[in-house]
């Protein structure tokens, strides 16, 4: 495997739906420890560009590497976590405890129906510790709030020890009030756990002070760069990018990165 300091290079990416063109030469690089949130209006190409990078659609034209390796040839999808839009797509009847539902992102690992051993266990309790969730283990999942069970899908990502964690819109369904601790929550586990975070977010000015980088995409890469520079973005240009007028509220940034 080639050595590198990117764990996601693309390079000319494009695809088509039939006749649509949804992403046109995509260049994009994530730079390993770094956290890049990708924003961009409804229908920009956001989720075909999230599919790709899961190897989930065929490249049709350009690269795309993970960890240095070709995508076509990579193996070690346990290096990479996802965590999609849980409003859409959980039924919250599922019986399961908090921590059955960690345990279950072992399974690539330790096999479908392998006993758990004390130190996966611990494992567990760990990453749910570092969501603020091991006081809820014992708790069914459906018993939670939307912000809270999304806390916990996190935990099952990260029990599985991912470089790379990668987030499709994590706050829809979470309440306001939650989404700025949902937000710091993601900026400890990018700084003090050291794993790569991607962001697809819709919340452009709340999370400027939270990322290292953003990438704002609407067909084409219309903006990548720190997120300090994103700041200094004029709004007029941020509402071309958008296709239509946008204002953005933005944080002082308090990391110094």
């Amino acid at each position: 495997m080639t050595k590198t300091n990117s764990v996601l290079s693309i390079r000319d990416l494009s695809f088509r739906y039939d006749e649509q063109t949804v992403l046109e030469d995509i260049h994009l690089t994530v730079p390993k420890g770094s956290f890049l949130a990708i924003v961009g209006p409804n229908g920009s190409g956001k989720t075909t560009l999230l599919k790709s990078i899961l190897g989930l659609l065929k490249l049709q034209k350009g690269s795309i590497e993970l960890f240095g390796t070709d995508i076509t040839n990579f193996r070690d999808w346990e290096k990479i976590g996802f965590v999609s839009q849980k409003a859409n797509s959980f039924n919250s009847g599922f019986p399961a405890t908090v921590f059955e539902v960690v345990s279950s992102g072992l399974t690539s690992k330790i096999g479908l129906f392998r006993f758990l051993k004390k130190e996966h266990k611990r494992k567990i309790e760990q990453v749910l510790a570092s969501v603020g969730m091991e006081e809820f283990q014992n708790r069914n999942i459906g018993e939670l709030s939307g912000g809270q069970q999304q806390r916990v899908f996190i935990a099952r990502a990260l029990v599985s020890e991912p470089e790379l964690l990668i987030l499709d819109e994590p706050t829809v369904g979470v309440d306001a009030k939650t989404v700025q601790t949902f937000y710091n929550m993601l900026e400890d586990i990018n700084k003090n756990h050291g794993i790569t975070l991607i962001l697809v977010t819709h919340d452009v000015g709340t999370i400027t002070d939270k990322v290292t980088h953003v990438a704002c995409l609407n067909k084409h890469m219309h903006f990548h760069g720190s997120a300090e520079d994103f700041d200094h973005v004029k709004e007029q240009d941020l509402s071309q990018f958008y296709g239509h007028p946008l204002q953005v509220i933005t944080h002082d940034h308090k990391h110094g990165r």
